[in-house]
């Protein structure tokens, strides 16, 4: 688009990226927020077919606009901050966690050559990036001034903090495996696993990881059964307890997106992302933005499954899973999958 700019419409170079990047920006941002809306009304369906429920269906054709009404509801509620919060803070904290919910998505493939920004070290920009949702609910629940949002941010800290740390190893297991932080790199050394298939998935060594980063995943976006963070019989609404308007709209569109990120983690990572399932010359015909979106779906369609079935975890098995479970068998792997690598080299 870059170059469409300069040769076609002859500006400098400059102006020329400028507006590609703004054009790309605006490409992933405004369907994005169109997705999450649409994927708020599919966890409610999910959960209300799972419980024998209809779920919403009065507003718009199947209740396909009840989001868009509750997204009018709150921007058209009064913004209340109060007396006693550091207004700076309280205010600044969810324009954090929405912005940190859009920047990952600048390094993510969505087919060959369909990518925002194809970095190098796009799986350590993403690690980063991510890592950095922690400070809006922190932020939040410090400034409220109240006990229980800070009691929630306290808990969002060690869990976000236990989880990562899982997550980052898992992440050197594949980095190590396909030689590259490049996620593009990443998807393409999926391809042709046992020259029929794709996917990190299918390979018995790196499986087990795919089912930890699976659970890390929901645990670092506080969904059930790891929502200790908005645990309503103990902390009414968590960090959001103070929230009202669209301070607390953010927060429901920046969790979701950071929902959608990880499906969409989990499937770039492991299951092939844009690729067809198997390696099969017709299978490429279908737009590899079209796979990488079925994957998602079937992904948030597990998180929707699992929240709507498993009990929430205690706090103390929170933490246990992650730092005697979780970080032990990661740190493993990372040896394991790395010895398996040196001896490959060796025997060739």
């Amino acid at each position: 688009m870059t170059d469409f700019f300069e040769t076609s419409v002859g500006l400098p170079y400059g102006w020329a990226w400028f507006l590609a990047t703004i054009i790309g920006i605006l490409v992933i941002a405004l369907p994005l927020m169109l997705a999450v809306a649409m994927i708020i009304y599919a966890d409610r369906k999910i959960w209300a077919a799972m419980a024998l429920r209809r779920g919403p269906n009065v507003v718009g054709p199947f209740g396909l606009l009840q989001s868009f009404a509750d997204g009018l509801k709150v921007f058209l509620q009064e913004t209340i901050v109060p007396t006693a919060a550091n207004k700076g803070l309280f205010l600044l904290a969810p324009i954090i966690t929405f912005t940190v919910a859009l920047i990952v998505w600048a390094v993510v493939p969505f087919q060959p050559e369909v990518v925002l920004a194809d970095i190098n070290v796009g799986l350590l920009y993403v690690l980063a990036a991510s890592s950095l949702g922690v400070y809006g609910i922190i932020l939040a629940g410090w400034s409220s001034n109240s006990k229980y949002p800070f009691f929630s941010a306290i808990r969002a800290a060690a869990q976000m903090v236990s989880y990562e740390v899982a997550i980052g190893f898992v992440l050197i297991s594949i980095v190590m495996w396909a030689g590259t932080f490049n996620l593009t790199g990443i998807v393409e050394a999926q391809k042709g696993l046992y020259g029929f298939i794709n996917g990190f998935a299918f390979n018995p060594l790196l499986f087990p990881m795919s089912i930890v980063f699976l659970i890390s995943s929901l645990a670092e976006t506080q969904r059930a059964p790891f929502d200790l963070t908005e645990a309503e019989s103990e902390l009414v609404a968590g960090y959001q307890t103070e929230y009202s308007s669209m301070s607390f709209a953010l927060y429901w569109l920046g969790e979701y997106a950071n929902v959608i990120l990880m499906c969409t983690l989990n499937a770039t990572l492991f299951w092939g992302g844009y690729l067809p399932p198997l390696d099969w010359a017709p299978l490429y015909a279908v737009p590899g933005i079209i796979w990488l979106f079925a994957k998602i779906l079937f992904f948030f369609f597990v998180f929707s499954w699992i929240k709507a079935t498993v009990p929430r975890y205690r706090y103390d098995q929170l933490m246990r899973l992650g730092w005697k479970v979780f970080l032990p068998l990661s740190l493993f792997w990372v040896f394991l999958v790395s010895g398996v690598l040196m001896f490959m080299r060796v025997g060739i």
